[in-house]
């Protein structure tokens, strides 16, 4: 069975997307109707904006998200019997398998990315990676420090956590103590999948309630449990919940390939996510579109 994955925030860079506008007159409709909704010229930002450009908060994630679900949208061998994001690409995902429309798919987004940034704002928190520790071992160490969560469960061996900024580097330091090869503090704006994110979780809750889902042509396996979903409520629920609980990206890919999930196919920009599924499960073929 062939299982479409959608990258996150950090796969952007800049030229993004440009080649696609240029060959398929169905992605750059997309890409038009994109600038309109948002309200200013993002397409100009993807295909020459600088890295720095690239990372402000109202273009990263509409960015990644609109080279990733266009990418689906024209793709003429595009035909899923499952699909998953990580993280923000779980809007791809649910754009790819029809459970949303581009243009309502883009606005959440939106949203979500200033809600997000706001909940930064509001609470001054980080995030680390953590390489070479058992994920057990990860989790007691954050059970042990106020403030600290499990954050991306990325594959075997990459954790991310999320907390304050003095839990965070109370935490690298006992990973290390812990055995663990690396502790990395990440160059990111807050405590992405964590209970600092309550604030943002509330903001996009109702506009997901208020936003129209359609059944999906697939099963969706959501960050939030794991597990395949075609359930328009449970859809809605996950999502919502996604802002403050952990991406379980290692315990997606493992039900997937349970389920008959064989290759994988990664839309949208980068390749982070086909080094992941490779590294869960070595025997999985993998592929960009």
């Amino acid at each position: 069975m062939k299982a479409y994955v959608f990258p996150g925030q950090g796969a952007q860079f800049s030229g993004m997307g440009k080649d696609l506008y240029d060959s398929s007159a169905a992605a750059k409709s997309y890409f038009d109707s994109a600038n309109d909704i948002l309200g200013f010229d993002i397409t100009k930002v993807m295909f020459e904006g600088s890295a720095e450009e690239l990372k402000e908060t109202k273009v990263t994630q509409p960015a990644v998200f609109i080279h990733s679900a266009v990418t689906a949208l024209v793709s003429a061998d595009f035909k899923p019997d499952m699909v998953a994001g990580h993280s923000l690409g779980e809007f791809s995902a649910l754009v790819a398998n029809k459970a949303l429309s581009f243009e309502d798919a883009l606005r959440l987004v939106s949203q979500r990315a200033l809600a997000m940034q706001k909940a930064c704002e509001m609470n001054p928190s980080t995030m680390a990676a953590i390489l070479g520790l058992e994920d057990s071992v990860v989790e007691e160490i954050c059970q042990s420090i106020e403030g600290v969560v499990p954050a991306n469960y990325n594959c075997p061996g990459q954790l991310v956590i999320s907390g304050t900024n003095d839990g965070i580097e109370a935490a690298c330091e006992k990973m290390k103590e812990a055995g663990a090869k690396r502790a990395l503090p990440l160059p990111v704006g807050g405590a992405f999948h964590s209970p600092l994110m309550e604030p943002a979780r509330e903001e996009l809750a109702s506009a997901i309630e208020a936003t129209t889902f359609s059944s999906p042509i697939c099963p969706v396996y959501q960050n939030y449990d794991a597990k395949p979903h075609s359930d328009i409520i449970e859809i809605k629920n996950n999502l919502i919940s996604q802002l403050t609980a952990p991406v379980r990206w290692t315990q997606s890919v493992q039900a997937m390939v349970a389920d008959g999930g064989a290759s994988f196919v990664e839309c949208g920009p980068g390749k982070v996510l086909q080094g992941l599924v490779k590294k869960i499960h070595r025997e999985a073929e993998v592929s960009g579109l």
